[in-house]
């Protein structure tokens, strides 16, 4: 009967250290089954310095458009009368540049500032210039980052800098296609470093609560470092080892003090 109740109890306090484990490392605890959370499905991202931009410029009558789309390009005429554009030297695979104030020179058009604005309003900031200077009635704009790239380092399966097809991820995303969270991981403390106004500033996250979607780094924004701190530092395994001590001594601590409290009253004993 003791050498039961005393197997008992060690698997209680083994099953509760498991249960305990798992809610510390579950994403999004809060949620509810039914019930919306809101996030910003409209989200765009914003054009910074030393961004590559893919700038295309279209119309009915396409002819119209080929001076707007000269960047590293060159024309050519067909028997039939044909104009087309193609790649010279693939200068076009590098986009425009946005150098260190903000600007790109932009065939026609000329030297424009984009830095801080929204792929929206760069696109419907050329697209009315067109429209003024009587060029295209009737352009369609498009962009798309060339070097959209982010760094996820820490308590991670794949540490390493990343490129993203098209102009926004959210910081679960990058976590995931970074091989997911290593089991050292603290939920609470995932920090985004981000580029503003030239300075470095860091946003830390809780993935823990659904809050996350309502973050300002829950979209990431090209040259993010995501940095998910560990819950112990690694120096040697010194630290390491003596987390599992102590976790090993907490639990026997607790242990002998159940048997002790059954033996008292009378539960197990002689």
């Amino acid at each position: 009967m003791k050498k039961k109740l005393i197997f008992m109890s060690g698997l209680l306090l083994l099953l509760l250290a498991s249960c305990s484990s798992r809610k510390d490392f579950a994403y999004l605890q809060d949620m509810e089954i039914g019930q919306a959370y809101d996030y910003d499905a409209r989200y765009e991202a914003t054009v910074h310095a030393n961004d590559r931009l893919s700038i295309t410029v279209t119309c009915k009558k396409p002819e119209l458009a080929i001076p707007f789309n000269m960047h590293g390009r060159s024309v050519s005429v067909d028997p039939s009368g044909n104009v087309s554009t193609s790649s010279s030297n693939g200068e076009d695979s590098k986009g425009y540049r946005v150098d260190v104030d903000g600007n790109i020179d932009f065939p026609i058009l000329g030297k424009l500032h984009v830095q801080g604005l929204k792929v929206s309003e760069v696109t419907n900031g050329i697209r009315d210039l067109i429209i003024k200077g009587n060029y295209i009635k009737d352009p369609q704009v498009s962009l798309e980052f060339l070097n959209f790239k982010y760094t996820v380092l820490g308590a991670v399966n794949g540490k390493g800098t990343y490129t993203v097809d098209g102009d926004r991820i959210t910081i679960i995303e990058a976590i995931a296609k970074a091989g997911d969270l290593s089991k050292s991981a603290r939920l609470d403390r995932i920090a985004v470093i981000r580029t503003i106004d030239g300075k470095q500033e860091i946003f830390y996250n809780d993935i823990r609560t659904a809050e996350i979607f309502t973050s300002s780094t829950y979209y990431l924004q090209p040259n993010d470092i995501v940095y998910v701190e560990p819950k112990y530092k690694d120096k040697s395994g010194i630290d390491n080892a003596w987390q599992i001590s102590s976790f090993v001594i907490s639990l026997a601590s607790l242990f002998s003090s159940i048997i002790w409290a059954l033996s008292g009253a009378g539960i197990i004993g002689g």
